[in-house]
């Protein structure tokens, strides 16, 4: 996978470019088809004053009952990406549950900085919730779930969701997920992460641009870094997975410890030799 996965130096010079770029994946695996799995696009109102959110809406073919239902939020360092390359990952799952997916197209930094990303997350999942009963969703048992980017947007949007009050969340499920702009100027970083796929230094690009200013300041909101949280307690039960040469493997252990610490029911994985990202090579074992 290492040798088939892009150098991705990000600069603002480079940003555009890596953006329109695709990147080609040749695993040599045979794509999976969903047959039973419909998908259609949908712009559902954003936050005010901003624009509306496109989202992508995953139905499985049989809809006999009320679903679960999962709001997937793409990853990319808070600064590329689309839901389009979640399609695979998301059509699993419903075709594997029977669950209703809606993947978010949230607006990227820099351009948009936080509070738009998480705040056009919260959006879709609102519209998630007030049109359950045309989508067939069970309001009790909705979920979100995100990788990387997408997993620091999902534990920011449980962080904001709680304190709201207006949507009940079921489970957040966090892969390697990016919580903690702290990581981005450690004095003493770990020895052995952060070499492969998302470094250091597109690690403090990454959270510049969605912060607005440099990472690692005293002013930083939880909404924005969800390891920065005072409080923990009643956020949903939360699965989290990360590598063990993944630059962020500390602050997601930090983080699940500090859940549990707070009486929140917890899983965590951790996968020896496992780098970022380690799940897009289909037929690696670890990632099997």
């Amino acid at each position: 996978m290492l040798d088939i996965f892009p150098q991705l130096t990000f600069t603002p010079e480079t940003l555009a470019l890596i953006r329109t770029a695709p990147i080609e994946m040749n695993t040599g695996m045979p794509m999976p088809d969903f047959p039973t799995v419909s998908v259609h696009e949908q712009f559902v109102p954003g936050p005010q004053g901003a624009p509306d959110v496109r989202v992508l809406v995953y139905l499985p073919a049989d809809r006999s009952t009320l679903l679960p239902a999962v709001l997937y939020i793409h990853g990319g360092g808070y600064i590329i990406g689309t839901p389009e390359q979640e399609d695979i990952g998301a059509k699993s799952i419903v075709s594997t549950l029977g669950c209703v997916a809606v993947s978010v197209d949230y607006r990227l930094a820099p351009e948009t900085p936080h509070p738009g990303p998480v705040e056009d997350c919260y959006a879709a999942l609102m519209w998630l919730y007030t049109h359950a009963e045309e989508l067939g969703v069970d309001t009790t048992r909705i979920a979100i779930q995100g990788g990387s980017a997408g997993g620091g947007l999902a534990a920011a949007l449980a962080l904001l969701t709680r304190d709201r009050g207006e949507v009940p969340l079921a489970f957040q499920v966090l892969i390697f997920p990016m919580l903690d702009d702290r990581t981005a100027t450690s004095t003493d970083p770990h020895p052995y992460t952060g070499e492969y796929i998302w470094t250091h230094e597109a690690n403090h690009f990454g959270w510049a641009a969605l912060l607005g200013q440099e990472p690692g300041g005293p002013d930083v909101s939880p909404y924005a870094a969800a390891a920065r949280a005072d409080h923990l307690e009643g956020l949903p039960p939360t699965f989290i997975s990360v590598g063990a040469l993944d630059l962020f493997l500390e602050e997601d252990m930090e983080y699940a410890r500090r859940l549990i610490r707070a009486g929140v029911p917890t899983e965590l994985h951790v996968y020896p030799g496992a780098f970022h990202g380690f799940n897009m090579m289909a037929d690696a074992k670890v990632s099997q």
